[in-house]
Protein backbone atom coordinates (compact mmCIF):
# COMPACT_ATOMS: atom_id res chain seq x y z
CA UNK A 1 0.00 0.00 0.00
CA UNK A 2 1.23 3.69 -0.56
CA UNK A 3 1.97 6.17 2.01
CA UNK A 4 -0.77 8.20 0.43
CA UNK A 5 -3.06 5.26 0.83
CA UNK A 6 -1.93 4.23 3.92
CA UNK A 7 -2.34 7.57 5.73
CA UNK A 8 -6.09 8.18 4.41
CA UNK A 9 -7.00 4.77 5.73
CA UNK A 10 -5.82 5.58 8.90
CA UNK A 11 -7.75 8.92 9.51
CA UNK A 12 -10.97 6.17 8.33
CA UNK A 13 -9.99 4.00 10.61
CA UNK A 14 -9.92 6.55 13.66
CA UNK A 15 -12.68 8.87 12.52
CA UNK A 16 -15.00 5.74 12.44
CA UNK A 17 -13.69 4.43 16.21
CA UNK A 18 -14.54 5.96 19.32
CA UNK A 19 -10.84 4.84 20.03
CA UNK A 20 -8.18 3.64 17.41
CA UNK A 21 -5.51 1.41 19.31
CA UNK A 22 -2.11 2.03 17.45
CA UNK A 23 -2.04 -2.03 17.59
CA UNK A 24 -6.00 -2.24 15.80
CA UNK A 25 -4.50 0.16 13.28
CA UNK A 26 -1.07 -1.88 12.69
CA UNK A 27 -3.11 -4.76 12.29
CA UNK A 28 -6.07 -3.31 9.96
CA UNK A 29 -3.06 -2.29 7.85
CA UNK A 30 -0.59 -4.83 8.36
CA UNK A 31 2.42 -3.09 9.03
CA UNK A 32 4.13 -2.22 12.45
CA UNK A 33 3.52 -0.70 15.64
CA UNK A 34 6.25 2.02 14.25
CA UNK A 35 5.29 2.80 11.19
CA UNK A 36 1.48 3.65 12.95
CA UNK A 37 3.33 6.00 15.34
CA UNK A 38 5.21 7.75 12.94
CA UNK A 39 2.24 7.83 10.59
CA UNK A 40 -0.14 9.21 13.45
CA UNK A 41 2.60 11.77 14.60
CA UNK A 42 3.17 12.86 10.64
CA UNK A 43 -0.84 13.47 10.34
CA UNK A 44 -0.81 15.57 13.31
CA UNK A 45 1.60 17.41 12.08
CA UNK A 46 -0.24 18.31 8.71
CA UNK A 47 -2.74 19.42 10.88
CA UNK A 48 -5.28 17.00 10.93
CA UNK A 49 -6.93 17.04 14.62
CA UNK A 50 -5.98 13.81 16.19
CA UNK A 51 -6.11 13.33 20.18
CA UNK A 52 -4.26 10.14 21.89
CA UNK A 53 -0.73 8.92 22.98
CA UNK A 54 0.98 5.63 21.98
CA UNK A 55 -0.28 3.11 24.35
CA UNK A 56 -3.65 4.61 25.04
CA UNK A 57 -5.29 5.23 21.58
CA UNK A 58 -6.39 7.71 19.37
CA UNK A 59 -9.54 9.63 18.22
CA UNK A 60 -10.46 12.28 15.95
CA UNK A 61 -11.82 15.60 17.36
CA UNK A 62 -15.42 16.35 16.21
CA UNK A 63 -16.42 17.92 12.84
CA UNK A 64 -13.43 17.12 10.90
CA UNK A 65 -13.98 16.45 7.12
CA UNK A 66 -11.64 15.05 4.84
CA UNK A 67 -12.21 15.41 1.59
CA UNK A 68 -12.72 12.51 -1.19
CA UNK A 69 -9.19 12.71 -2.43
CA UNK A 70 -8.64 8.87 -3.24
CA UNK A 71 -11.52 8.28 -6.10
CA UNK A 72 -9.91 6.48 -8.66
CA UNK A 73 -10.37 7.88 -12.23
CA UNK A 74 -13.34 5.21 -12.83
CA UNK A 75 -14.94 6.39 -9.96
CA UNK A 76 -14.59 9.89 -10.65
CA UNK A 77 -16.32 9.42 -14.20
CA UNK A 78 -19.22 7.22 -12.54
CA UNK A 79 -20.03 10.46 -10.77
CA UNK A 80 -19.88 13.12 -13.02
CA UNK A 81 -22.02 10.55 -14.95
CA UNK A 82 -24.46 10.09 -12.22
CA UNK A 83 -25.01 14.00 -11.44
CA UNK A 84 -25.31 14.49 -15.46
CA UNK A 85 -27.99 12.17 -15.35
CA UNK A 86 -29.41 13.39 -12.45
CA UNK A 87 -30.01 17.01 -13.14
CA UNK A 88 -31.77 16.57 -16.15
CA UNK A 89 -34.01 14.40 -13.39
CA UNK A 90 -34.19 16.12 -10.43
CA UNK A 91 -35.71 19.23 -9.35
CA UNK A 92 -34.10 22.49 -9.57
CA UNK A 93 -32.62 22.47 -6.15
CA UNK A 94 -31.44 19.15 -5.59
CA UNK A 95 -30.02 19.54 -9.10
CA UNK A 96 -28.52 22.75 -8.01
CA UNK A 97 -27.01 20.96 -4.99
CA UNK A 98 -25.76 18.42 -6.81
CA UNK A 99 -24.20 20.32 -9.21
CA UNK A 100 -22.16 21.95 -6.15
CA UNK A 101 -21.34 18.71 -4.07
CA UNK A 102 -19.07 17.52 -8.32
CA UNK A 103 -17.67 20.87 -8.05
CA UNK A 104 -16.44 19.94 -4.66
CA UNK A 105 -15.14 16.55 -5.05
CA UNK A 106 -13.48 17.59 -8.75
CA UNK A 107 -11.88 20.64 -7.02
CA UNK A 108 -10.02 18.35 -4.84
CA UNK A 109 -9.20 15.73 -7.46
CA UNK A 110 -5.52 15.28 -9.04
CA UNK A 111 -5.45 16.65 -12.32
CA UNK A 112 -5.14 13.64 -14.54
CA UNK A 113 -8.63 12.04 -12.73
CA UNK A 114 -10.11 15.22 -13.31
CA UNK A 115 -9.58 15.98 -16.48
CA UNK A 116 -10.86 12.19 -17.75
CA UNK A 117 -13.62 12.35 -15.39
CA UNK A 118 -14.58 15.64 -17.17
CA UNK A 119 -14.31 14.57 -20.62
CA UNK A 120 -16.81 11.52 -19.62
CA UNK A 121 -18.30 10.42 -22.86
CA UNK A 122 -21.98 10.61 -21.37
CA UNK A 123 -24.33 13.60 -22.42
CA UNK A 124 -27.73 14.27 -21.17
CA UNK A 125 -29.80 16.58 -22.78
CA UNK A 126 -32.34 18.77 -21.38
CA UNK A 127 -35.91 17.37 -21.92
CA UNK A 128 -38.22 20.35 -23.64
CA UNK A 129 -41.02 21.33 -22.12
CA UNK A 130 -40.32 20.20 -18.23
CA UNK A 131 -39.56 23.12 -16.09
CA UNK A 132 -43.48 23.28 -14.62
CA UNK A 133 -42.35 19.63 -13.73
CA UNK A 134 -39.16 20.15 -12.08
CA UNK A 135 -41.27 22.81 -10.12
CA UNK A 136 -44.00 20.44 -9.49
CA UNK A 137 -40.98 17.55 -8.02
CA UNK A 138 -39.46 20.42 -5.84
CA UNK A 139 -42.81 21.57 -4.25
CA UNK A 140 -44.27 17.74 -4.12
CA UNK A 141 -40.29 16.78 -2.54
CA UNK A 142 -40.93 20.01 0.49
CA UNK A 143 -44.54 18.54 0.43
CA UNK A 144 -43.07 15.01 1.62
CA UNK A 145 -40.13 16.06 3.86
CA UNK A 146 -42.03 18.12 5.68
CA UNK A 147 -44.91 16.05 6.14
CA UNK A 148 -47.73 18.51 4.49
CA UNK A 149 -50.43 17.22 2.95
CA UNK A 150 -51.23 18.77 -0.57
CA UNK A 151 -54.59 19.00 -2.56
CA UNK A 152 -54.20 17.97 -6.30
CA UNK A 153 -56.11 17.99 -9.30
CA UNK A 154 -55.69 15.57 -11.58
CA UNK A 155 -56.51 14.27 -14.82
CA UNK A 156 -55.64 10.44 -15.37
CA UNK A 157 -54.80 8.11 -18.53
CA UNK A 158 -58.86 8.23 -19.48
CA UNK A 159 -58.67 11.97 -18.73
CA UNK A 160 -61.03 12.08 -15.98
CA UNK A 161 -60.36 14.63 -13.18
CA UNK A 162 -60.74 14.73 -9.89
CA UNK A 163 -59.39 16.54 -6.88
CA UNK A 164 -58.11 15.13 -3.81
CA UNK A 165 -56.43 15.60 -0.91
CA UNK A 166 -53.05 13.15 -0.30
CA UNK A 167 -50.75 12.57 2.11
CA UNK A 168 -47.06 12.93 -0.07
CA UNK A 169 -45.18 9.06 0.97
CA UNK A 170 -42.55 9.72 -2.01
CA UNK A 171 -41.91 10.50 -5.57
CA UNK A 172 -40.59 7.38 -7.70
CA UNK A 173 -38.93 7.88 -11.05
CA UNK A 174 -39.25 5.14 -13.39
CA UNK A 175 -37.01 6.12 -16.42
CA UNK A 176 -39.31 8.59 -18.21
CA UNK A 177 -42.41 9.17 -15.82
CA UNK A 178 -42.18 10.30 -12.07
CA UNK A 179 -44.97 9.33 -9.95
CA UNK A 180 -46.24 10.38 -6.40
CA UNK A 181 -46.99 7.69 -3.68
CA UNK A 182 -49.60 9.04 -1.61
CA UNK A 183 -52.19 8.20 1.00
CA UNK A 184 -55.09 9.06 -0.71
CA UNK A 185 -57.73 10.58 1.87
CA UNK A 186 -60.65 10.19 -0.81
CA UNK A 187 -59.87 6.50 -1.63
CA UNK A 188 -58.75 5.85 2.03
CA UNK A 189 -55.91 3.74 0.86
CA UNK A 190 -52.63 4.18 -1.76
CA UNK A 191 -52.53 5.67 -4.68
CA UNK A 192 -49.74 6.87 -7.01
CA UNK A 193 -50.11 9.45 -9.37
CA UNK A 194 -47.94 10.59 -12.48
CA UNK A 195 -46.52 13.98 -11.86
CA UNK A 196 -46.85 15.12 -15.26
CA UNK A 197 -50.81 14.51 -14.96
CA UNK A 198 -50.84 16.96 -11.96
CA UNK A 199 -52.65 19.79 -13.49
CA UNK A 200 -52.62 21.89 -9.92
CA UNK A 201 -51.46 21.25 -6.71
CA UNK A 202 -51.34 23.57 -3.13
CA UNK A 203 -49.63 22.22 -0.63
CA UNK A 204 -51.56 22.52 2.77
CA UNK A 205 -50.74 23.74 6.00
CA UNK A 206 -51.92 21.32 7.62
CA UNK A 207 -49.46 17.95 8.33
CA UNK A 208 -50.01 14.09 8.70
CA UNK A 209 -47.96 11.59 10.91
CA UNK A 210 -47.21 8.28 10.22
CA UNK A 211 -49.75 6.09 10.98
CA UNK A 212 -49.87 2.12 10.99
CA UNK A 213 -50.84 0.73 7.53
CA UNK A 214 -50.61 4.35 5.58
CA UNK A 215 -46.72 4.45 5.20
CA UNK A 216 -44.55 4.04 2.94
CA UNK A 217 -42.73 0.78 4.41
CA UNK A 218 -46.34 0.19 4.56
CA UNK A 219 -46.99 0.74 0.30
CA UNK A 220 -43.21 -1.20 -0.49
CA UNK A 221 -44.29 -4.16 1.65
CA UNK A 222 -47.68 -4.16 0.25
CA UNK A 223 -46.05 -3.80 -3.31
CA UNK A 224 -43.69 -6.71 -3.15
CA UNK A 225 -46.12 -8.80 -1.65
CA UNK A 226 -48.54 -8.63 -5.06
CA UNK A 227 -44.89 -9.38 -6.77
CA UNK A 228 -44.35 -12.32 -4.32
CA UNK A 229 -44.92 -15.23 -6.76
CA UNK A 230 -47.95 -17.36 -5.45
CA UNK A 231 -47.00 -19.68 -2.35
CA UNK A 232 -43.70 -17.74 -1.61
CA UNK A 233 -43.02 -17.08 1.81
Amino acid sequence: MRRAARLFEIVQLIRGRRLSTAAFIAARLEVSLRTVYRDVADLAAQGVPIEGEAGVGYRMRPGFDLPPLMFTIDEARALVASVRIARQRLDTGLATHAAAALSKIMAVLPAAARAAADSVAVIVPRLPGDDALRARLETLRHAVEGRRKVHIAYRDLKEATSERTVRPLGCVYWGDTWTLATWCERATGFRNFRVDRIEALQMLGSTFRDEPGKTLADLLREVDAERRPPGAA
